[in-house]
């Protein structure tokens, strides 16, 4: 029998229209708009100024906080204003503007497909060489990698865990990139342990990916400690809690991270970057995006340089249709819709998806009948409907003690909800305003 995790979650239309799409290089645009914040944490400071000529690999931005990342500029050419752009969550960053001159590499990048295998650096030297390198959870939550490796006092890390779910509809690229670059990731996932001090790691993937999974399992069987599981399909699986509940049956406590369980998450998207850092000397300034919807003429995962506009990439597969209603950073159930197609792909972009317009308008919100669906499909065990009302009538120290913390914005809530109430909304609104009162408490 198929594991899966057991408290809540649904079960969207898959849509993988992009899933036997090989991974094609998308050509350079001729400017890119690397912001120096795309990852959790304290923005990075600006290395350089309008007129500097840079090279792809080279750090433009420096990371100085304790959680933050390193910015590389992901193209060669010159500087051509430091300024403020719109990101695809929608807030304005400061970015490092661009004009695109050729593609020359920083001399100590290793360009060669030669896979290598051998890891020469200590545990030390892997966590300084993934945070050189700029290396974010590439699942979304973008959080510092190295920093994730660095396991704090008094807790033991004892088992490594992979994300390879993929479980938000139409997204493709983690698919993909397992087929094309499964080695890789191997590798990655070795060096990972090695980092961690670790013996055993597991590669969770949802069974609607059965190629990947049979592929993976055949590497893995040359690896000591390394096992791949095929997981039932439910949303949202690739989630920390609900991956770690479905693979080792732990659960990781209220507020509380996954090393307290002795578990850490990583994405094979971050495996193969993390690959390319130690093995390659290759900063995460290019990424597998998938750009997909059924209104793109040719579903498409394409490798994009970090700070490419969200243009360049739907013109190269195929350009917006007339009926296109929306687009979105991300997947439908947990991506955010964009107001322009200027915006830049991030470390954290894992799609572009367009949406037709008759798919795009919200349904007509009716009341609440306190029907139940959103809280059996809320994976986190809350109650959904409440917390929506509370922030409705501003009753955030009541919807703190009803966990809305604990909520991962997942929007299975939303999904069900047969009144068309927009709860995911109100969450999110109360999440903030929540967030602010805990911070200032602190003060």
């Amino acid at each position: 029998m198929l594991k899966t995790f057991k408290t809540g979650g649904v079960h969207p239309e898959e849509y993988k229209l992009s899933g036997s799409s090989p991974i094609s290089v998308l050509p350079l645009p001729e400017k890119v708009f690397i912001p120096v914040s795309q990852h959790l944490g304290a923005p990075a400071k600006v290395l350089v100024k309008k007129g500097d000529p840079v090279k792809a690999g080279q750090m433009i931005a420096r990371g100085e906080a304790f959680i933050s990342a390193h910015i590389h500029s992901s193209v060669s050419g010159k500087v051509s204003r430091i300024d403020e752009v719109t990101d695809p969550s929608g807030y304005r960053r400061m970015a490092v503007i661009i004009d695109v001159e050729g593609d020359e590499w920083e001399e100590h990048i290793d360009r060669s497909q030669e896979i290598v295998r051998e890891i020469t650096l200590d545990q030390k030297g892997i966590i300084q060489k993934i945070n050189e390198m700029g290396i974010v959870g590439m699942g979304g939550a973008t959080f510092p990698s190295h920093v994730k490796l660095m396991v704090p006092e008094g807790k033991k890390a004892e088992i490594l865990i992979i994300n390879g779910v993929e479980c938000e509809p139409y997204l493709t690229s983690d698919h993909r990139l397992m087929l094309e670059r499964g080695e890789e990731i191997m590798v990655g996932i070795r060096i990972l342990m090695k980092g961690l001090g670790v013996t055993r790691a597991i590669i969770g993937i949802e069974n609607n990916k059965p190629d990947a999974v049979n592929y993976m399992k055949s590497l893995a069987a040359g690896e000591d400690g390394i096992d791949v599981v095929p997981l039932k399909v439910k949303y949202p699986q690739g989630a920390e809690k609900q991956l770690i509940k479905a693979l080792i049956n732990r659960e990781v406590p209220s507020g509380r991270l996954p090393i307290e369980v002795g578990a850490i998450v990583h994405n094979v998207g971050t495996a193969f970057a993390v690959y390319e850092a130690v093995q390659k000397n290759k900063p995460l300034f290019e990424r597998v995006v998938t750009v997909t919807g059924k209104t793109v003429k040719n579903p498409s995962n394409f490798m994009v340089r970090i700070g490419t506009p969200v243009s360049h990439l739907i013109s190269s597969a195929g350009g917006v249709l007339e009926e296109t209603g929306k687009i979105i950073a991300g997947g439908p159930m947990m991506g955010k819709a964009l107001t322009s197609l200027d915006v830049p792909v991030i470390k954290g972009t894992s799609g572009i998806l367009l949406i037709r317009s008759d798919e795009s308008r919200r349904v007509e919100q009716n009341t609440c009948i306190r029907c139940g669906r959103c809280i059996s499909a809320c994976p986190m065990g809350l109650e959904p409907w409440l917390l929506g009302k509370l922030i409705s009538h501003q009753e955030y120290e009541r919807a703190e003690k009803e966990r809305i913390m604990d909520c991962m914005e997942c929007g299975s809530c939303h999904f069900i909800c047969p009144a068309g109430i927009p709860l995911l909304d109100w969450i999110r609104v109360g999440k903030s305003r929540v967030g602010q009162i805990i911070r200032s408490r602190g003060k």
